[in-house]
Formats: C-alpha cells, sequence, structure tokens
C-alpha cells in the first residue's frame, strides 16, 4: 500500500483542485493536489513539496481532516487529506494540467479519481 498526501486549500469560501496530465494514471481526473511521501520525510514536509513542485505555491499545512483507503484496480492507497491555506503565491500548473477553484456545493460536478471522490463524498 502507498502513503499519499493530499492538500484541501481553502481561500475565499472555495477549494483549489487540480486536473491530472493526460498521461499519467487517473489521466485528466480531478484531486486535491499532493503526492507520494519520500522516505524519512513527515507527511506535511512532503504536503508541503509537492505543492510547491506541482503548484509553485507555498502552503500552511494544516491538521489531517481525513484518511481514505482506496485500492485502484492496480495499486492500493492511503491518502492522508490535510487542512491547508496558501502561505504565498497564486497556483499555476506546472506539474498537472489544469488547476480550478470550487465552490464546495459543485465538488459533486467534477470528475474525481476514485480516492478523492470517496473524501468528497464523506466531507462535502
Amino acid at each position: 500500500m502507498m502513503a499519499v498526501v493530499a492538500g484541501v486549500v481553502r481561500r475565499d469560501g472555495q477549494v483549489m483542485l487540480c486536473q491530472r496530465r493526460p498521461e499519467v494514471h487517473n489521466g485528466l481526473k480531478w484531486e486535491f493536489p499532493g503526492g507520494k511521501i519520500e522516505p524519512g520525510e513527515s507527511p506535511e514536509a512532503a504536503l508541503a513539496r509537492e505543492l510547491r513542485e506541482e503548484l509553485d505555491l507555498q502552503v500552511q499545512v494544516g491538521r489531517v481532516i481525513d484518511a481514505v483507503h482506496h485500492r485502484y484496480p492496480d495499486r492500493e492507497v492511503l491518502v492522508l487529506f490535510y487542512d491547508c491555506r496558501v502561505a504565498r503565491g497564486e497556483p499555476r500548473a506546472v506539474d498537472c494540467n489544469a488547476v480550478a477553484w470550487a465552490r464546495p456545493e459543485a465538488l459533486r460536478g467534477y470528475d474525481f479519481a476514485g480516492a478523492d471522490l470517496a473524501f468528497v463524498q464523506r466531507n462535502f
């Protein structure tokens, strides 16, 4: 099982979403930004690093909101979802296909990857 972190970045009543690049696992699906935890890295440090790399964004990582265990056909993941705030910068799609800000009530209209969909269904 792979441990992954995701940030629920909130601003002005909206949450930030990223669309995965077309050539990767779950291509063009929407997700909360984040990624894998590297060996020796804390989940919080991994999340801050991933958002810097993927979005050129510095965030303040808060508390864990939820943990979702999900089985995809080819892998099993445990995703830790963290509450985050923008510390500096404006997100830009560096290592993702697109970035969007969405109101919580609009989230169910997005085509989410499996673990992110489970999170949305439980929390929004």
